[in-house]
């Protein structure tokens, strides 16, 4: 059988020693959560198949299962070759497991451990409980499971439980009720990312924070090193452009790290539409024996504000965005193929857009990866919908996740800026949204930040808003008023948010519903166009009302494709266009008041 998803999974970090663990792997839906207590930690077969890594829900993974399910369990075996278990490290990684996930080996549990409360009644039953290996259904985790292995077959037994109604766990447009409705869709249980494993030495670089400093014409690299403490290890890192190198450096580790500045000599500059990028080659030696080598790139590109836009390399850029959710037809939340990964990027651009708000999904770094490639700007975005944030204890399920999901993503030129949470309200925490702006500021300080898209803010570096308004001469009016130091309608802010000198960004309008006449199901916002000119004439003059408002520097149109029942987008959800892209991209690329 080939195996789905074959490519690299982890593009800003190769290294050639790896095995894709993708493909079949034994299957079985525990409704009552009792798998443990039943045996299925050791084993050797269970109920069905599937195929990773799609989500049981999906047609692709040959399951297609939608109502709930508590619990799913997955078990494979895999011949580690010879050297992999005589020397150096395995390490299984996981790209993201929907929601809380527990791992065995032969049958061990690895990465659990005990602690002093209760998970999501921390301070009201003091007790003890097993934390699972990881908690988050939208970023990655990695274990060294070297000691557990033995020679020829081992075992890889994986347990998901998930549980998108109890309103304590990040579940994005995942419905709630047994059937989608609205804006709420199929639901994604367990492995939706690549699984794989990779053969490391002792010590061996885990990570990279890579920060481009156009305005000085360097790169500042950060290595992160995994696996044991060693002494008398540096690290050399060379960059090339188009296969010629252009600088060199390197530095001793201290303790698990290294700090390395590349200079970079008349950089050529990662801009929309131009995803100029260097290779990155780094090399651990020790004793003057290289020990470990990985490859790398990065974009020469800088992010800034100035109080009306957002600026790339200094220049004002009007970010003519589109929200994508990442959803699609077969694999749910897994495209099906690295393939439609790159083609949805391309729709959108051969539409003009130059770039993406992406929506309460966290996109796999290969989407990144295709947008550093083609020069495309996205926002990265939690999937906070679900979650109730109204207590502190909120944090305890958010943070730890969205803080791996800004290290995951730190590096890529085409991320643009965080926005950790949507359309929160009026009586939920502020203190929630304040913390998590002040960890994703101190974690990431080179980007702006988005405190929460929507009507509602506290501290943000843009003041964002959400619009659906249908007529053309309303909508203008009303963003208008921030030509006047006025809010605009429908906003509500904090004196610290709202100054009426940051960035202006209207990051959802539109969303028109549009189907063809044999199929007008579905919803949208506003009333329905009757003709094709009359949605175009209307898609045209809300953007013109936007790209022609000086305080306005950005927009975001809901949205690039329908998803199922919601039939607001510019593409069906197989991926047709509804209209003609040319009528599209010909409104979108007018000049914006801020270019001029």
């Amino acid at each position: 059988m080939n195996i789905p998803r074959p490519e690299y999974p982890r593009p800003q970090l190769t290294r050639d020693a790896w095995i894709n663990l993708n493909g079949e792997w034994s299957f079985e839906i525990d409704y009552a959560k009792s798998g443990r207590g039943n045996g299925l930690p050791t084993a050797e077969t269970l109920a069905s198949k599937i195929l990773v890594p799609f989500c049981p829900e999906s047609r692709l993974s040959g399951v297609a299962h939608t109502d709930f399910m508590p619990a799913v369990w997955y078990t494979r075996t895999v011949d580690f070759p010879a050297e992999w278990t005589e020397r150096g490290r395995v390490i299984l990684h996981f790209g993201a497991v929907d929601y809380a996930a527990e791992v065995w080996v032969n049958g061990n549990s690895v990465g659990t451990y005990r602690k002093p409360y209760e998970v999501g009644d921390a301070y009201r039953n003091p007790g003890t409980k097993t934390v699972p290996t990881h908690e988050g259904g939208y970023s990655p985790f990695e274990l060294d499971i070297t000691k557990f292995l033995i020679p020829g077959e081992n075992r890889i037994t994986v347990c998901a439980e998930d549980d998108v109604r109890s309103a304590a766990q990040p579940a994005g447009k995942q419905s709630r009720d047994p059937h989608s409705f609205g804006c709420s869709y199929t639901r994604t249980t367990g492995i939706w990312q690549t699984v794989w494993a990779e053969h490391v030495p002792d010590t061996y670089i885990r990570a990279l924070r890579i920060l481009p400093d156009v305005a000085n014409e360097r790169v500042s690299v950060e290595v992160l090193l995994g696996g044991a403490s060693a002494e008398g290890i540096s690290v050399s890192a060379e960059a090339s452009y188009e296969g010629t190198a252009v600088s060199s450096a390197s530095a001793k580790t201290h303790w698990r790290s290294a700090s390395l500045v590349l200079p970079i000599a008349d950089p050529k500059l990662w801009e929309p539409g131009c995803g100029r990028l260097y290779d990155l080659k780094l090399e651990l030696s020790q004793n003057g024996v290289v020990t470990d080598a990985v490859g790398s790139y990065f974009g020469m590109r800088d992010v800034d504000l100035d109080g009306k836009a957002i600026r790339i390399n200094g220049k004002a850029v009007f970010q003519r965005l589109v929200l994508d959710q990442g959803f699609n037809p077969e694999g749910i939340y897994t495209a099906p193929t690295d393939d439609e990964l790159k083609a949805d990027i391309e729709r959108s651009m051969a539409m003009g857009f130059n770039g993406a708000r992406l929506h309460q999904k966290v996109f796999e770094p290969r989407f990144l990866y295709w947008a550093d490639r083609l020069g495309y700007l996205c926002w990265d975005e939690h999937a906070n919908w679900e979650l109730d944030i109204s207590g502190d204890a909120a944090l305890y399920r958010f943070l730890p996740e969205w803080e791996e999901i800004v290290e995951r993503d730190y590096s890529h030129p085409s991320i643009i800026g965080w926005c950790p949470f949507n359309e929160t309200q009026m009586n939920q925490h502020d203190g929630v949204l304040r913390a998590v702006y002040a960890a994703t500021k101190r974690l990431d300080p080179s980007r702006p930040i988005i405190d929460s898209s929507g009507w509602h803010h506290v501290i943000t570096d843009v003041f964002d808003t959400h619009d659906y308004e249908q007529n053309v001469e309303l909508f203008g009016a009303n963003h208008e008023r921030i030509n006047n130091g006025e809010c605009p309608n429908g906003v509500h802010v904090s004196e610290r948010a709202w100054t009426g000198e940051i960035p202006y960004f209207v990051s959802e309008f539109g969303g028109a519903r549009w189907a063809d006449e044999s199929d007008r199901a579905g919803w949208g916002y506003g009333n329905d166009p009757q003709t094709v000119e009359e949605f175009i004439a209307r898609y045209d003059g809300l953007v013109t009302a936007l790209l022609e408002n000086p305080r306005v520097c950005a927009f975001c149109y809901t949205q690039l494709t329908d998803v199922e029942q919601e039939r607001n987008g510019l593409y069906t959800y197989d991926r047709r266009p509804k209209f003609d892209p040319a009528a599209i991209r010909a409104c979108n690329q007018k000049i914006a008041a801020i270019e001029r």
